[in-house]
């Protein structure tokens, strides 16, 4: 079984998916973005390092997920990866424009069909001031001059996307402005049991009530 976190940057994907690892038995999948040689450069100048940035993340991304993933579900074992292979179209809709992003349509349509669709993916929700919060308490050198215009229009395209109603993935969106998994430990069982419910994965509650 294949579940996938999602949700915009700064929302808590690579957090969740490693405290969620013991809880599953699962085998972890996160994402590599730091070795990117140009996303440095490209969140100084988004328009000359764009195309680069987004061919280099679509290959690792494809190569990454191409290895790991049908491994892990021919063995029948459970993988959580803190990333889809989808949201990268999500970043080139954004940054790119013109021959590059009808090019990084081909490209990443051909890798596509090769990669094999989450059984579920977790949505993260967060307004952009939170994940504006969020990012500045993470403080990655290369994060600190993102605009908060481009965090919310990556926000506004991620929930677009993913609440779809022809969207062809099986979905279980969280609102996390209130929640502080790391912190809470009620916090982490309501995830954990929203995922069960939605795989049908014993033990589960049928309804777990938020603390106050």
């Amino acid at each position: 079984m294949y579940i996938a976190i999602e949700g915009v940057i700064g929302v808590g994907k690579t957090t969740l998916a490693r405290l969620l690892q013991p809880a599953f038995q699962a085998q972890l999948l996160l994402e590599v973005f730091e070795e990117n040689p140009f996303l440095s450069d490209f969140y100084s100048d988004r328009a000359r390092y764009a195309f680069q940035t987004q061919i280099f993340f679509l290959l690792s991304r494809y190569h990454q997920q191409h290895r790991a993933i049908p491994d892990v579900l021919k063995a029948e074992k459970l993988i959580i990866s803190d990333y889809t292979f989808d949201k990268d179209a999500l970043f080139a809709r954004i940054n790119l424009q013109g021959d590059e992003l009808e090019m990084y349509y081909k490209v990443h349509e051909a890798l596509g069909e090769k990669i094999p669709q989450p059984d579920l993916v977790v949505y993260l929700r967060a307004d952009t001031e939170v994940l504006m919060q969020r990012i500045a308490h993470r403080d990655r050198p290369y994060e600190r001059s993102m605009e908060r215009a481009y965090i919310d229009q990556l926000n506004q395209a991620y929930e677009s996307f993913f609440t779809a109603s022809h969207l062809k993935m099986n979905v279980l969106a969280i609102d996390t402005n209130n929640l502080n998994y790391v912190s809470r430990q009620e916090d982490l069982a309501f995830v954990e049991n929203r995922i069960r419910q939605s795989l049908k994965l014993p033990p589960f509650q049928e309804s777990l009530p938020m603390a106050t």
